[in-house]
C-alpha cells in the first residue's frame, strides 16, 4: 500500500520538478499542493472534534443519569450516536490518512530515482554495485541518494545508458545539499540548518497547541455544568466538573507526552535521512500550523 501511494506521489513531485528544477522547491510545493488536497478532510476533522465535544457535554448528563445501570448507559450512548450521526471511531479516518501520507512519502523521499524518476530496480541495483566496485561510499539506507550524488562519474563509465540523465537531480537549495545526511556529514554546518528550523517550528507548533487546548479547557470550565438526577430531580454539578477536570488533565498530560515523543523521533530520524525529508517535515510543520491557527478561527461547527 505505502509503496502505492509513494508511487503516485512521485509522479506529482516529478511533475513540480520539471516545472522549477530544483528539488527543495519542489518539496515546497508538493507540501503544499498535498495540504490543498487534504484540506477537505482537515476541515471534516475541525467539524468532527468541536462536534464530538459538544457530544461529550450530553455523554456526561448520561453517564451521570445512569450511573447504576451500565447497560442502559451502553444503548442511551449508541441512541445518541446514532440521533447526531456520529461514530465513536469517526477521529480514526484522518489519523490514518495522516499516517498513510507519513510513510509514503518517506518511502518517497528515500527511493527518488525508483518514485520519483520510474527508473527500474535493476538499472539502480546494477550502478550501486559500480559504485561499490569503485570504492565509493553507498548508504544501505539511501543507496539512490548517493546515485545522485555520483551521476557524474557514472556518467563518464556509462556515456551511452539515457537512465544516467535522470540521476541528475539538482538537490541545492539555497546553498544547503539536499541529499546530503548530516550524521554523515558532521563538519558541514550547514546540514543543521534545515533539523534546527524543524525543532523550532515544532516547539512553537506545540506552545499554540498547548495555548489552544488551555483556551478550551477555561471556556468549558466557564460553563456551569448542570445534571439532573432522574431519581431526585436535584441539580448536581460539582461532582462532574471535578471528574471533567480529571479527564482533561489526564488527556493533557498523554497530549504532552506524545507531542514530545513525535518530535524527538523525527528529529531523529532527520539526523540519520537525506535533507530533503527534513524539509518535508519543516515545511509541512508550518502549514499545518497556519491551517490549524485558521480553521479554529474559521470553523466553529
Amino acid at each position: 500500500m505505502f509503496n502505492f501511494f509513494a508511487n503516485l506521489f512521485g509522479y506529482v513531485l516529478n511533475f513540480v520538478y520539471n516545472l522549477v528544477n530544483n528539488y527543495g522547491l519542489a518539496i515546497i510545493l508538493f507540501t503544499l499542493l498535498i495540504k490543498i488536497l487534504m484540506l477537505p478532510l482537515s476541515i471534516k476533522q475541525q467539524k468532527t472534534m468541536i462536534k464530538s465535544q459538544k457530544l461529550q457535554e450530553k455523554i456526561k448528563i448520561l453517564q451521570f443519569k445512569y450511573k447504576n445501570d451500565q447497560e442502559k448507559l451502553n444503548q442511551e450512548m449508541m441512541r445518541l450516536y446514532k440521533e447526531e450521526n456520529m461514530s465513536p471511531f469517526s477521529g480514526c479516518l484522518s489519523s490514518i490518512a495522516q499516517f498513510i501520507l507519513l510513510i509514503s512519502i518517506f518511502y518517497m523521499v528515500r527511493c527518488p530515482l525508483t518514485y520519483m524518476k520510474k527508473v527500474d530496480n535493476n538499472t539502480v541495483n546494477s550502478y550501486i554495485e559500480q559504485l561499490k566496485q569503485a570504492e565509493k561510499p553507498v548508504s544501505p539506507a539511501y543507496p539512490e541518494i548517493d546515485l545522485i550524488r555520483e551521476a557524474e562519474f557514472l556518467k563518464e563509465k556509462n556515456p551511452e545508458d539515457e537512465n544516467i540523465g535522470k540521476f541528475n537531480i539538482n538537490m541545492d537549495f539555497l546553498g544547503i545539499d539536499l541529499s546530503k545526511i548530516p550524521q554523515q556529514n558532521l563538519g558541514d554546518w550547514t546540514v543543521y540548518i534545515i533539523p534546527i528550523l524543524y525543532i523550532l517550528s515544532t516547539f512553537v507548533t506545540m506552545k499554540v497547541t498547548t495555548s489552544m487546548q488551555e483556551s478550551m479547557k477555561n471556556k468549558k470550565n466557564a460553563k456551569e455544568e448542570k445534571i439532573i438526577d432522574g431519581n431526585t430531580g436535584e441539580v448536581e454539578s460539582k461532582q462532574l466538573v471535578k471528574k471533567d477536570e480529571n479527564e482533561y488533565d489526564m488527556m493533557a498530560q498523554t497530549n504532552k507526552m506524545m507531542s514530545w515523543m513525535m518530535p524527538i523521533m523525527s528529529v531523529s530520524i532527520s539526523l540519520v535521512a537525506p535533507l530533503g525529508l527534513a524539509l518535508y517535515w519543516l515545511i509541512n510543520n508550518i502549514v499545518m500550523l497556519v491551517e490549524r491557527l485558521i480553521l479554529n478561527k474559521c470553523v466553529k461547527d
